[in-house]
């Protein structure tokens, strides 16, 4: 078995997350790991001096220096991730998780999944996560939401009240009947200049731009994605109101 040699630093208050993620990712690749702990300033200060390194962890195999854990992931053939490189692992995580939260209720209230309360479930808790997303990061939010949204881009504050408007509609249209029925014209309202306001960026306008939908700092690109959240608001908004 192969052995690599790691260095981490390990405190009474600080574990180096990398330094274990590093420990792990050699492991399940077979090495055999000895495994180093920085456990004061006076070590970390030492060792970083020996080696002429200035971050920890470090990890050695035969000898030679690797260097942290992106360079452990490089070396090891694991495709790096760039730092401003587009996903859409947040939203297929929202709708998956939506979409089986949607049948575990449908299945608790009614017994069975019936088709149209599963639909509508899983668009009212869709859009409470969306609506979670951008709560936690209010500011984030609204700095990405103004650079394509047509309203927010005239009336700053409609980007602070947004968020709660989705989240707030959400919960009212799982609880249906009334209550559905008096968040539907806020949630179509919304909807609908947001899908104007998305279509134009990205169709029309042609802009490559991060969509705020998951919150601020989302690499998530502003495009299919993004208008299907609000046409899903806009359909769920004038199903309430005419059921």
């Amino acid at each position: 078995m192969a052995t690599a040699t790691l260095y981490r630093i390990v405190t009474d208050d600080h574990t180096c997350p990398f330094g274990l993620k590093a420990k792990s990712l050699l492991q399940r690749r077979g090495y055999d790991v000895e495994d180093h702990l920085l456990s004061d300033r006076a070590a970390q200060d030492a060792f970083k001096q020996e080696h002429d390194v200035q971050t920890t962890p470090q990890i050695f195999i035969s000898g030679d220096r690797v260097g942290g854990y992106d360079d452990l992931r490089q070396f090891l053939g694991i495709k790096a991730k760039g730092k401003d490189e587009k996903t859409y692992a947040p939203i297929i995580a929202i709708f998956s998780v939506a979409g089986l939260m949607s049948l575990a209720v449908a299945w608790m209230a009614y017994g069975a999944f019936t088709s149209l309360r599963v639909m509508e479930l899983f668009v009212a808790i869709s859009m409470c996560i969306l609506g979670i997303q951008k709560l936690r990061d209010l500011d984030g939010f609204t700095n990405g939401f103004i650079g394509y949204d047509l309203l927010a881009k005239r009336y700053i504050p409609y980007a602070y009240i947004y968020p709660f408007v989705e989240a707030g509609a959400g919960i009212l249209m799982i609880a249906g009947g009334f209550a559905a029925k008096a968040a539907a014209p806020f949630a179509l309202v919304v909807g609908s200049i947001g899908a104007w306001s998305v279509y134009k960026a990205v169709y029309i306008d042609k802009r490559d731009i991060n969509c705020a939908c998951v919150g601020g700092n989302s690499r998530v690109p502003l495009g299919a994605i993004s208008l299907t959240e609000n046409l899903m608001m806009i359909g769920m908004s004038i199903w309430m109101i005419v059921k």
